[in-house]
């Protein structure tokens, strides 16, 4: 029991940080985006602004699934939700540019890029370690596990 408790403990540090992660790289993507960004997309060609545009989108996307998963992951390990309600399918985009578009665009707008696409790797990563198949709880033992959590 107390090496599932320590596994329970963390999962949930390694979710908190992953959330973490992905609330200072959204805050990035929207500083760099509104101010900088702003700044070198007026020297790129039309082309390149229009892929900087779908490439902030797809920033945006991947953050916003990745947080919403992570924030449902928090909810489960607080007892707020039941791991078994919680366990529809992630919405995973596959949002993926091509290499020869991405080329031509600002330094820190392809850092943005990959630095969204590293973190999604590692979240997925561990949605993909989560059983598709959890046995329901007795509503004593799920009781007891927020407890124990708690305290």
């Amino acid at each position: 029991m107390e090496e599932a408790q320590t596994g329970i403990r963390l999962r949930g540090r390694l979710i908190d940080s992953l959330y973490t992660e992905a609330m200072v790289l959204a805050d990035e993507a929207r500083s760099y985006f509104d101010q900088a960004g702003r700044t070198e997309r007026e020297t790129l060609t039309p082309l390149l602004r229009v892929t900087l545009s779908c490439e902030s989108l797809k920033i945006t996307t991947r953050l916003m699934n990745m947080l919403s998963w992570l924030l449902t992951q928090r909810a489960v390990e607080l007892g707020q939700i039941d791991a078994v309600d919680a366990r529809a399918p992630a919405d995973w985009h596959e949002l993926d540019s091509d290499p020869a578009a991405l080329a031509g665009l600002p330094k820190a707008a392809i850092e943005l890029i990959d630095a969204s696409r590293d973190l999604q790797a590692r979240v997925r990563r561990i949605d993909s370690d989560i059983p598709d198949v959890m046995q329901p709880q007795s509503p004593a033992l799920g009781l007891l596990s927020r407890l124990e959590r708690a305290f």
